[in-house]
């Protein structure tokens, strides 16, 4: 058994980031995808037109991925310090690499 007693926030926010953005991009292409179908339901809310769902959609692509890649970045941060508080009280997890 190996004992983790430390986690770096610089690599938490690496993973972080990297693993938020890409679930970032896939709810992305939801939201893209519901923006889109959006018209075709028949309410177009006060006179919106199809090039406004469009344009929505394609930037649910694009900011989608950044916004929840940098939230999870802070919120790996701020885990890795938690658990770095933690693991210095309690000893830290205990891992089986191998």
């Amino acid at each position: 058994m190996t004992v983790l007693k430390r986690v770096y926030p610089a690599s938490a926010f690496k993973v972080g980031l990297v693993a938020y953005g890409i679930l970032g991009l896939i709810l992305g292409v939801f939201c893209s995808l519901i923006a889109l179908g959006a018209p075709a339901l028949g309410r177009h809310a006060h006179g919106m037109i199809l090039g406004r769902f469009v344009g929505f959609g394609v930037l649910a692509i694009v900011v989608c991925p950044i916004v929840y890649g940098l939230v999870g970045g802070i919120a790996a941060v701020i885990g890795a310090g938690i658990y770095n508080l933690v693991a210095g009280w309690v000893g830290g997890l205990e891992v089986d690499i191998g």
